[in-house]
């Protein structure tokens, strides 16, 4: 044993990112009209790359073919080409289907069975067995923040929004996924339900399973995802890390008034001027910025990051024209 391990390539030995979701000029045509003469061309060479662990964050406006891209990669749509892989088999592969959880924008369930019923009709599906489920079962209610007596005694019919996502959300975790896929999981839900299903993200996030979600809900993306795409009109137009793609934290726009000019602008780049402030970049420390300040009697009157937020670089993308319908 001891020779096998000496001798195991270098590639082997590296703790480079494992890929999970893997696509390459993925594409998919549906055919419309009464003779299904006109197609309509959902997604346009998707590539993209979604590494273990990773919290993953599918943006685009309504019709951007979010969810064509997630059941795509599902493997309950076909591609029209192009090629993929999910944790290392082809898409579409059945096996690969007891390892993942999914959660539908819009799920169905048996309006007449109570949660509790619907969670062991779930693990059933996934022959899990009887000693696992009496177990899991209860985990999972308190991780999504549903009492056993409301999931043993209320029929689905009669739970709310925010419940019907917390149990949907079991659902997709009742065969402990390495891969959680969720469509628009904050969809609906008030402040108070957005920021429990953000936390039940986060507990998975900690667990270290890998999260794929679709959503338009930027505040909440922003909060909690490693990595984004952006999808407009079937195209990915940019994808990468929020530090990437907004820039980083310690970059601030200063805003003041006074002290000595030929000072300020050793500090300040893209320095201006209007009605009797200056304004621009900072470049240094900001502590000691401020002391220089106060030894020059200049005053400071605004200070703020120096980066976009989320929807301020998503709208400035999609407000490009190569990008509108």
């Amino acid at each position: 044993m001891e020779q096998s391990t000496l001798t195991l390539p270098p590639q082997l030995t590296t703790s480079e990112p494992i890929p999970v979701v893997q696509t390459s000029q993925l594409r998919k045509v549906y055919r419309t009209g009464f003779w299904l003469n006109q197609k309509i061309e959902s997604l346009k060479n998707c590539s993209l790359t979604v590494y273990q662990g990773e919290t993953f964050g599918l943006l685009g406006p309504n019709g951007a073919g979010k969810t064509t891209l997630l059941k795509t990669l599902l493997g309950i749509v076909r591609p029209t080409g192009g090629e993929g892989w999910l944790l290392g088999h082809p898409l579409g592969n059945v096996k690969v289907k007891q390892r993942i959880g999914y959660l539908p924008e819009n799920p169905y369930f048996y309006d007449y069975l109570t949660g509790w019923e619907f969670l062991h009709f779930t693990a059933g599906l996934f022959q899990i067995p009887h000693q696992v489920k009496r177990k899991r079962i209860p985990r999972l209610l308190e991780l999504v923040g549903l009492s056993q007596s409301a999931a043993r005694k209320k029929q689905l019919r009669q739970y709310s929004k925010g419940m019907l996502q917390r149990i949907g959300m079991a659902q997709a975790l009742i065969n402990n996924p390495e891969v959680v896929f969720l469509d628009e999981p904050m969809s609906g839900l008030d402040p108070m339900g957005r920021y429990q299903i953000r936390e039940i993200i986060m507990s998975l996030k900690a667990q270290g399973k890998t999260i794929f979600f679709n959503s338009h809900v930027l505040s909440d993306v922003e909060k909690i995802c490693d990595r984004i795409a952006i999808l407009a009109n079937g195209e990915l137009i940019c994808m990468g890390a929020l530090d990437e793609l907004l820039g980083t934290d310690n970059t601030y726009r200063v805003k003041g008034k006074g002290g000595n000019i030929d000072i300020i602008k050793r500090w300040l780049m893209e320095l201006e001027f209007e009605d009797d402030c200056w304004y621009g970049q900072l470049r240094g420390e900001p502590q000691e910025f401020i002391a220089s300040l106060r030894l020059m009697d200049a005053q400071l009157m605004s200070m703020t990051l120096n980066r976009p937020s989320l929807e301020e670089f998503f709208m400035k993308h999609l407000n490009n024209p190569g990008f509108r319908e």
